[in-house]
């Protein structure tokens, strides 16, 4: 199996995902640059709020997550990720929209009903048993060619300040890619925001549109009524196992809708992502290959 090279995928780069067919995004978003000069306490109106889709249960990848503060992190340096072990025991991450071609052809797409919210949100399948994400091995590297955008973004993340269209830079201080002595320093001797901080307010920025877009996409078809619950039975290890809890765009569904409808569709560029989407559901026995080999390795 490839893996991802971190050399190649450094955390801060801002084009990733961002596919030109979504270039026209909206780039109306207005950026808080105060913040970096605020206590942590003083901005935020429901801090953490759009720090979602790396939680599960109560569970989350962040250990320590502030808003970035020159007064507080004028020393601070970022290393450079050399694995992904801090995402080793979450079976699924969010996905935006733009990232379904790529992931389709290594993970399963699928989506998850926020009954709270009352609204959809994509994820990719890392794994079929909770605590276990089959693309890290015990060195903490990825085991395919492409990671979702949502895990290299580690340690950092926005939070909504309270006002529309207004976000503050975050950062995990329990990471261990946060350090005073190794890495690539966040502000200059002059107190000012390093280019590192230009190119993490790029790359979230860029996420921060993505996700918006993607939310949209869900209520569309969640308006539609175009999700369907998965519930799929497969065999694992001699044993069978219930795929359930999950949603997936229904095809039959899809397919028979008004010719405006669809043409809808496509004119808001939809169609490639489910498409993609629904090729990818054929990853679960992937899923289902990989689970076994490492229980086999296990075993051995």
């Amino acid at each position: 199996m490839r893996s991802a090279s971190p050399g190649r995928l450094p955390v801060f780069h801002p084009g990733f995902v961002a596919w030109h067919m979504w270039r026209k995004l909206n780039r109306s978003a207005c950026w808080s640059c105060q913040a970096y000069g605020l206590e942590p306490s003083s901005h935020l109106n429901q801090p953490f709020e759009n720090i979602q889709f790396f939680n599960l249960k109560g569970k989350t990848v962040f250990k320590q997550l502030v808003p970035l503060n020159k007064a507080r992190h004028a020393t601070k340096k970022i290393k450079q990720i050399e694995g992904f072990g801090f995402a080793s025991e979450f079976h699924i991450a969010s996905l935006m929209v733009h990232e379904f071609s790529r992931a389709a052809a290594i993970y399963p797409v699928v989506f998850l009903e926020d009954k709270e919210k009352d609204r959809f949100r994509p994820v990719v399948l890392l794994g079929l048993e909770e605590g276990v994400n089959l693309f890290t091995d015990a060195d903490g590297k990825w085991q395919s060619s492409y990671v979702p955008a949502i895990i290299r973004r580690y340690p950092f993340a926005l939070a909504s300040t309270g006002q529309e269209g207004q976000f503050t830079v975050c950062i995990d201080e329990g990471s261990d890619l946060v350090s005073d002595t190794e890495g690539v320093p966040l502000f200059g001797d002059n107190g000012e925001p390093a280019e590192a901080i230009e190119n993490i307010k790029t790359y979230l920025g860029e996420l921060q549109q993505m996700d918006a877009f993607t939310d949209e996409f869900c209520k569309f078809f969640a308006q539609h009524n175009l999700f369907t619950p998965l519930n799929m039975r497969v065999r694992q290890a001699d044993q069978a196992k219930n795929i359930s809890g999950c949603y997936v765009i229904n095809e039959e569904r899809l397919n028979n809708l008004s010719n405006e409808l669809f043409l809808e569709i496509r004119a808001k560029n939809y169609l490639p992502a489910v498409y993609a989407h629904l090729i990818s559901l054929s990853q679960i026995e992937r899923l289902m290959t990989l689970g076994e080999e490492r229980q086999s390795a296990k075993n051995s």
